[in-house]
């Protein structure tokens, strides 16, 4: 068989996550591949030099950071049109991040219209614009989806697709730990981006004091996606203990106690851990999360938890005119209703947090009827297997 390229891009650490996935599929299904293109350290190791790692400038969040990273993006666009148009891959593959990949497929379709375009994990413009549904059909050859009702909407506009499951599926379930849960740990899921988190962490970090006044027993545990993102968390956490009247932990022996106990005692409340978001999600009681895909990690894992988001404003209101949705949280999209209570922007108040947490550590009921809803979304995620399925799509595609 003769040697096949594919080029592919992925802009955010998720992505670079289900494209390594994806790759290591391929390789399994057809040794013969050679992996070009752009993405992250995971690709970048299973697709070897040739392949470039852009994530940790191409992962910004939201309009006000992209117009701020404009000039950045537009070179790297056309870059990226160079690339494909010189190395004629038999498929270019375009794993989420539509801000970018949207706007490539139209390019491409333009500059080499017999280019076979597949696109990985169905951008959300079901929640902010459908109407650009029936153009991507014209851009696209072929359209491989994570969630089942993606593939319905798609596939009546006239756009090829495939439902293939949700790769992170598997990653979860080798994930999974026997492991009693423990009352008094709070997990803390303030993003994956150093934006998010400096934006949210603060908030988490008063929530906590909300909570530990009602219920000091209470202990944190902090997720964070890499060594860099923990040292900013640590940074954060530094800055608010230096703030009396921020300080988390306020002391129950009167004003002289030194900023160094105070310090110390807070290192044993909060613990921010790199790597763990899987094992934090199976020990702790309940959490909060910041939207994003760990909304769906945790309902897998079956954490009660409240969702948090907050973005610059410019961005905020950007969406607030765009999106078309009644929920943020993919958890509450794909039930229709809401299953998990979301704090959004200005109503992202640690006081409100806390009240939330203290309802689902106090209600049982409360609790199992929200994992029970967690139960019905984690099933409509699909089987095992998504990467291999999509491999298989891909594959066929490029064979016909």
């Amino acid at each position: 068989m003769s040697s096949k390229t594919i080029y592919f891009v992925a802009g955010e650490a998720s992505a670079d996550n289900h494209g390594a996935a994806l790759m290591r599929a391929l390789l399994k299904a057809d040794v013969d591949l050679r992996f070009i293109g752009r993405g992250g350290p995971q690709m970048k190791a299973v697709a070897g030099d040739n392949f470039q790692n852009w994530i940790d400038k191409s992962g910004v969040l939201g309009l006000w950071e992209v117009i701020k990273h404009y000039g950045y993006f537009r070179k790297q666009f056309h870059e990226t049109l160079q690339e494909i148009e010189a190395s004629k891959p038999n498929a270019v593959v375009l794993i989420d991040y539509p801000g970018f990949n949207l706007r490539l497929a139209r390019a491409l379709r333009k500059l080499l219209p017999a280019q076979k375009i597949i696109y990985y994990i169905s951008p959300q413009v079901w929640a902010w614009n459908r109407g650009r549904i029936k153009k991507m059909a014209r851009w696209l050859d072929l359209m491989l989806c994570i969630f089942p009702f993606e593939a319905d909407l798609y596939n009546q506009s006239g756009l090829r697709t495939i439902f293939v499951g949700h790769p992170m599926i598997e990653r979860l379930r080798e994930s999974k730990i026997d492991i009693q849960r423990d009352p008094n740990l709070i997990g803390l899921l303030p993003g994956s981006r150093g934006r998010e988190v400096w934006k949210i962490f603060p908030i988490l970090i008063q929530t906590a004091r909300e909570l530990r006044r009602s219920k000091p027993d209470l202990r944190f545990e902090v997720a964070a996606a890499s060594d860099e993102l923990a040292r900013e968390m640590n940074e954060i956490l530094n800055e608010t203990f230096a703030t009396p009247h921020l300080n988390p932990l306020p002391s129950s022996r009167g004003e002289g106690r030194v900023r160094g106990d105070q310090e110390s005692q807070a290192r044993a409340v909060f613990k921010i851990k790199v790597g763990q978001t899987a094992e934090i999600m199976q020990r702790a009681v309940a959490g909060v999360v910041a939207s994003g895909s760990a909304t769906l990690e945790a309902a897998y894992f079956r954490m009660p938890f409240a969702l948090i988001y907050k973005v610059a404003w410019p961005t905020y209101f950007a969406g607030w005119l765009l999106v078309k949705v009644k929920y943020l949280g993919m958890p509450n999209v794909l039930a229709d209703k809401q299953v998990v209570p979301e704090f959004i922007q200005h109503r992202a108040k640690p006081q409100d947090l806390a009240q939330a947490i203290l309802r689902l550590l106090d209600n049982p009921m409360k609790r199992e009827q929200m994992i029970s809803e967690f139960d019905k979304i984690a099933a409509q995620l699909g089987e095992s297997g998504a990467s291999e399925r999509a491999a298989k799509a891909i594959l066929s595609e490029i064979s016909s």
